[in-house]
């Protein structure tokens, strides 16, 4: 689910800003962003993530503007030592005469370095309360696309309910095809010679089983009410709607499969399978999203 949250705090240590982004994955995948000399807290940032969402790319960035003086800069004597030695180097290899400039050094990325800060308690304390405020109003925001994204799925399952009852009505009127169809497989089956009893019984009832889709439609339903009752419950519902999902477009498959040679009411029954096998497709893509 994305979401989207920026919190700015002002404290003893100085201004800090958080920001929280987050776009759709099927899992939490939290990636802590942090000035260097905050390295020792990335963990303590990540978990307060995890205490409070359970899916989604999340990126959480800090920056920080501090009160006071910075810490105390360290010279990285082996890097100036290297670059004084290539100076002197290509100096006498081109025979150009010319002077090592520090002020260029010091510009050169890793020269110069912020020695490594101990972890405090109260930075810490300061850190995580600021994650935590900004984490819920991260929640916020990620709760109001989902109510939006429950009201789709809603919508689409309506559809689904519809199209099931009105498969149930036409259901009745291709009864008579469905048992024509029965009795010219099973007519097949008893003109052959010598043919077991018992495996005509099996056949006949795996035949009848295969020319009526009443209880196919009816799980459904049944699948279409449990899906209402899942958002309605609200939580974690992504992984459990996906689930659901897969069952009801495996009913869906098998009525496609028993309404071929039915006639015009056969090609309707179609139809209306693939209406709803586009709306299942539709709730999975919405699924993904909610947590």
């Amino acid at each position: 689910m994305t979401g989207f949250a920026r919190l700015r705090r002002v404290n003893d240590p100085g201004e800090m800003i958080v920001t929280l982004k987050s776009v759709n994955h099927r899992s939490l995948d939290v990636h802590v962003h942090l000035p260097a000399d905050l390295d020792a807290y990335e963990n303590t940032l990540r978990n307060v993530v995890k205490r409070k969402v359970s899916r989604g790319h999340v990126d959480l960035r800090l920056t920080w503007n501090r009160a006071g003086a910075r810490s105390m800069l360290t010279l990285n004597r082996p890097l100036l030592e290297s670059w004084l030695a290539a100076f002197q180097q290509a100096r006498e290899y081109h025979a150009v005469f010319s002077e090592p400039d520090l002020n260029a050094a010091m510009r050169i990325p890793g020269m110069l370095t912020e020695a490594d800060a101990e972890p405090d308690e109260a930075l810490e304390s300061v850190l995580t309360a600021l994650a935590d405020e900004a984490v819920d109003l991260f929640n916020e925001s990620r709760a109001k696309e989902g109510i939006a994204l429950a009201a789709v799925i809603r919508e689409a399952n309506e559809r689904i309910r519809g199209h099931a009852a009105e498969m149930g009505a036409l259901r009745e009127k291709a009864l008579p095809a469905f048992q024509e169809r029965l009795q010219e497989k099973l007519s097949n089956l008893l003109s052959g010679n010598n043919i077991d009893p018992q495996r005509l019984v099996q056949e006949a009832a795996i035949l009848a089983d295969k020319s009526d889709i009443m209880e196919e439609i009816h799980r459904l339903t049944i699948h279409s009410t449990e899906l209402n009752r899942l958002i309605d419950a609200g939580g974690e519902a992504g992984k459990k709607l996906d689930f659901l999902m897969q069952e009801m477009g495996r009913e869906t498959n098998t009525i496609l499969s028993k309404t071929g040679g039915a006639g015009e009411i056969g090609l309707r029954l179609t139809d209306l399978g693939i209406a709803v096998k586009s709306e299942i497709e539709r709730i999975r893509e919405q699924s993904l999203n909610l947590e």
